[in-house]
């Protein structure tokens, strides 16, 4: 029987003794009834780890337990509105998308990284909302390392704290072309020295320099 070892769902073409799959199922059933979800998962992962010691093809878990290292009764509460900041994280989420969907739009076809920040948006406000301290902080302020093709992302909470124009967001990818308000589709402190602290793509690169 071929299986897809990628593919959790994979199945062979036909059950070769629907009874006796019957019967183990119905075990599994009365295991859980019996004694809990707690025992029913810890025998099934038991069998998955014993079907990889015995190479029986059996397709891969595609997910781990997310297990955070401060027990749930020892973390703090959060110090922010998360309500509001949900609320604007989706308009940034927004903007950053269209902003690159408009430098593809027809005459300009630029393009850019559409999602690289609508799935690191919470990393990111959660940092410069509690966490990054500015140039001017006591303590001195922070070197910011921004992910190059998340900058539209960047640039969108930019625009909504008054620093940047619609129209420099619709210029984005087209310094020349837009300029006097075209921005870099990447950080580069050379091109918008009071915007970018390091120019960070290649990501590795960048830093390394």
């Amino acid at each position: 029987m071929t299986v897809h070892d990628q593919d959790p769902y994979s199945q062979g073409a036909l059950d070769s003794d629907p009874d006796e799959t019957a019967e183990w199922q119905e075990s599994l059933e009365q295991l859980v009834a019996a004694k809990g979800h707690g025992r029913g998962r810890e025998i099934m992962l038991s069998l998955l780890k014993r079907s990889k010691d015995l190479h029986l093809g059996v397709p891969m878990v595609p997910t781990t337990d997310y297990i955070n290292t401060i027990a749930p009764e020892n973390e703090p509460d959060f110090p922010g509105d998360e309500e509001i900041e949900r609320r604007y994280r989706a308009w940034i989420r927004w903007n950053a998308a269209v902003t690159v969907h408009r430098a593809q739009r027809p005459g300009i076809g630029v393009g850019g990284h559409i999602s690289t920040y609508a799935s690191s948006a919470a990393l990111y406000e959660v940092g410069f909302n509690h966490f990054f301290r500015g140039a001017d902080h006591p303590g001195g302020g922070d070197q910011i390392f921004v992910q190059g093709h998340a900058s539209p992302g960047t640039y969108a909470r930019a625009f909504l704290e008054g620093r940047l124009t619609e129209a420099q967001l619709d210029g984005f990818r087209q310094e020349k072309s837009a300029a006097p308000n075209g921005i870099p589709s990447y950080p580069h402190p050379r091109l918008m020295p009071e915007f970018w602290q390091f120019p960070t793509v290649s990501m590795g690169l960048g830093p390394i320099n």
